[in-house]
């Protein structure tokens, strides 16, 4: 099975498993991939995600055995987005991506523990989580460069909001090999571990996410991720609807624990 999910209580870990081909993405892996996160998404007991690839690399991009057996000017016409969609839903109402889940819009936070290879459109899947943990010998690029595949699963609008326009520009055009230790410094990923280890780093981080009040991860999640179009006038008032509703939600309920004792001295055990 190319996709498999492990749970431990809140924190679900999303197994992209086809170490053959260094996880490389084909339509069957990605419909599964996205399927998993659409799962995840609607499930209540599900509070954050680690998506790990199995074998010692993360994922080598779109399969290129695949794609050379593609026909026609539109060869991925199934997967077209529609043109002047409304932007009311979190994407699973349209196509899944090329690379499964890269054009959901989740509520949830998804961690990705990065192994081996993350390039091309793997690069492109690891930039949709929404930070990285990268082992010490792993890497990105747009190794696509070489083929004329183009990024075609938000790589072209993730990373420039990551790392600038310029440093996108040249990592897009070069297609050069980014080492964990230079994406940690340029703000590609945000921890760098031993190898073997970002599994279990990333579901210590994601069950430490898990143990807090929801409702107030997901207002300030998504108050963050909406921010990067908006004046800070704007994303104040934004800030403001979106949150406030989790004060008498969360937030009063945390005070009252905290007015008994409870977290003193910025303890984050006793909550």
């Amino acid at each position: 099975m190319a996709v498999r999910i492990e749970k431990e209580n809140n924190v679900w870990t999303i197994i992209h498993s086809r170490p053959e081909v260094r996880n490389a993405m084909d339509p069957k892996s990605a419909d599964a991939l996205h399927e998993a996160f659409i799962e995840f998404e609607n499930n209540n007991d599900a509070s954050v995600a680690v998506l790990w690839g199995e074998g010692g690399s993360f994922c080598a991009g779109w399969d290129l055995k695949y794609a050379s057996s593609l026909k026609g000017i539109d060869p991925l016409e199934n997967l077209n987005i529609p043109k002047n969609r409304k932007n009311s839903s979190n994407g699973s109402d349209i196509s899944r991506g090329p690379m499964g889940p890269s054009r959901l819009e989740l509520s949830k936070p998804v961690i990705g523990a990065i192994a081996g290879p993350a390039v091309a459109g793997g690069m492109e899947l690891a930039l949709w989580c929404d930070f990285r943990v990268m082992e010490r010998s792993s890497y990105l690029g747009v190794y696509c460069r070489r083929w004329g595949v183009p990024l075609i699963d938000g790589g072209t609008v993730r990373l420039p909001k990551i790392v600038g326009q310029g440093r996108a520009l040249e990592i897009t055009l070069t297609g050069r090999k980014v080492m964990a230790s230079e994406c940690e410094k340029i703000g590609l990923c945000e921890y760098v571990v031993e190898d073997e280890k970002s599994r279990q780093k990333a579901e210590e981080i994601a069950h430490s996410i898990a143990k807090f009040p929801q409702a107030c991860v997901k207002a300030d999640r998504n108050s963050i991720k909406k921010q990067n179009n908006l004046s800070v006038k704007e994303g104040l008032e934004y800030e403001w609807y979106n949150s406030i509703g989790v004060l008498s939600k969360e937030g009063i309920e945390g005070a009252e624990r905290f007015s008994k004792g409870h977290g003193r001295h910025g303890g984050f055990e006793d909550i």
